[in-house]
């Protein structure tokens, strides 16, 4: 489904990921690991259309994205999850479902699509007529994710969904995201809690200093040491 090779994208002087290849197939997860500072938001943001790279090849369905706008991008079926949530504070929660919808006409199927993030997570039902700024750390998260979906997305593109999230709330992310995965859902996610990737993702790339470094299985993340102490730092 997506492809990527020989990515290099610079901020300013510096380079920040350097000829970097992997590809995502349809219908899979994929995570991308590493420490701080190593590339990984920067890739995500490139891909979302947010940064241009300097080279290398950025393929949707074997179709260039490289230098379409990021209206144009969600269009097509990629759609990204941010760090950080960036919910709209001052909005509802169904005014931000509702802005997640803006590239959509079908009003029929965008209250359809509402409900269904309501029932992937309750909890936004109840706080539907809140702003987002009340919601906690955890709900906004879910709402962040629910936004993206109601792109209708191909693939998503997660930034730390876990980050910051107490292990309660990190158990029923990684529930949701098994269950929009089954729906058909490909999904590329950023992570760095090694439990959560090797709990989601078939195939990790894990990425030093810009690089790939390594590539494994997902299931291997949590019981490879040099995985851990090479690339992660831990």
């Amino acid at each position: 489904m997506l492809d990527v090779r020989n990515l290099n994208v610079w901020y300013g002087v510096t380079e920040v990921v350097r000829d970097v290849s992997f590809s995502v197939p349809t219908g899979s997860i994929v995570a991308l690991m590493g420490g701080n500072g190593a590339g990984k938001t920067t890739i995500l943001n490139t891909l979302s259309g947010l940064l241009k790279p300097r080279g290398g090849e950025l393929a949707l369905d074997g179709e260039s994205i490289k230098d379409r706008h990021p209206h144009d991008i969600v269009v097509r079926g990629l759609v990204q999850v941010p760090q950080g949530r960036h919910v709209w504070p001052g909005m509802t929660v169904r005014d931000n479902l509702d802005l997640g919808a803006v590239t959509r006409k079908d009003k029929d199927g965008i209250r359809a699509d509402i409900e269904e993030a309501f029932a992937l997570f309750p909890i936004l039902a109840e706080r539907r007529d809140q702003r987002a700024s009340s919601l906690s750390g955890g709900e906004q998260q879910m709402l962040a994710i629910c936004r993206a979906l109601m792109a209708k997305p191909r693939m998503l593109l997660m930034d730390e969904p876990s980050a910051g999230l107490s292990p309660r709330i990190v158990q029923e992310m990684v529930a949701a995201i098994r269950r929009l995965h089954e729906r058909g859902l490909t999904i590329l996610l950023v992570e760095q809690n090694v439990g959560v990737a090797g709990a989601l993702a078939d195939t990790a790339y894990v990425l030093a200093n810009g690089e790939i470094a390594f590539s494994t299985d997902g299931a291997e993340l949590a019981t490879n040491p040099d995985v851990l102490r090479s690339y992660l730092g831990r």
